[in-house]
């Protein structure tokens, strides 16, 4: 029959439209990206790229690492560490933070308190 009515043809065309427009959205962003291959100077503070060790109130650890907002979906490499944008309220809430810095961070379920155990940069 004709093309139009084939359900199967229409799926797939609309389908072709979403990976154009993918396609299209990450060209722009390739050309904005900067790889960041070196470490900080001063690592004893909290910059992009940082593995961050937290402490809540609670004592319950939390490991982070702070990365573009591009790289959050993907796996890390450090077991049970969990990947947060640097655009995110707790990674600017750690900006430039210290060892044994206390942070408190707004967060979508209120106020949250942390304390720094340790930085690493790997």
């Amino acid at each position: 029959g004709d093309r139009s009515e084939n359900a199967e043809y229409v799926y797939r065309k609309k389908q072709l439209g979403e990976i154009d427009r993918r396609v299209r959205y990450l060209s722009k962003r390739l050309k904005a990206v900067k790889v960041v291959d070196a470490l900080p100077f001063d690592r004893s503070k909290i910059y992009f790229g940082a593995l961050v060790t937290l402490e809540d109130d609670a004592g319950n650890i939390h490991l982070v690492r702070i990365v573009g907002p591009d790289e959050t979906g993907f796996p890390d490499t450090a077991p049970s560490c969990q990947r947060i944008s640097i655009d995110a309220p707790l990674a600017l809430a750690l900006a430039k933070k210290q060892l044994d810095d206390d942070i408190n961070v707004m967060l979508p379920g209120g106020v949250a308190s942390y304390f720094v155990t340790a930085i690493a940069y790997s």
